[in-house]
């Protein structure tokens, strides 16, 4: 089972607590504002949840050490239409989910809360397509 037990702030200030998707497939991906492969994926998700969100899937972006001002720019500048949480500060969090030495790093959690399977490092955009297809 996922960890979904932490709450974070959006890039607003705004608590969300990852339990409150449950029961909706969920991507979880670890990253950072200085990250090459992050910059790379980033576009590739964003595509994904456009293709996905009317089948209930959920995207959060979890920015592991920057700024919610220096989130806000980059989330708008790159387009991002899920939500970026603010992963600064949550060093429990960051280690639950393995997310300390490597980004990205992408959790795809089935709606009832099992992992699916979880990605290291940068993998193709068919390859995020074929995690995302295998939660439903």
């Amino acid at each position: 089972m996922a960890p979904l037990n932490f709450t974070l702030k959006d890039m607003a200030g705004q608590d969300v607590r990852l339990a409150e998707y449950v029961g909706r497939p969920v991507v979880l991906n670890f990253w950072a504002t200085w990250c090459g492969p992050c910059r790379i994926e980033i576009p590739w998700l964003v595509d994904l949840q456009a293709r996905y969100k009317d089948r209930g899937l959920v995207i959060l972006g979890i920015s592991t050490d920057d700024e919610p001002g220096d989130l806000r720019k980059f989330a708008s500048d790159f387009k991002m239409n899920y939500p970026v949480l603010v992963g600064l500060g949550q060093d429990d969090l960051l280690e639950a989910y393995d997310a300390v030495n490597l980004l990205p790093i992408t959790w795809f959690v089935k709606a009832d809360g099992t992992v699916s399977s979880k990605g290291t490092g940068l993998h193709s955009k068919e390859w995020l397509d074929d995690q995302v297809k295998a939660l439903f």
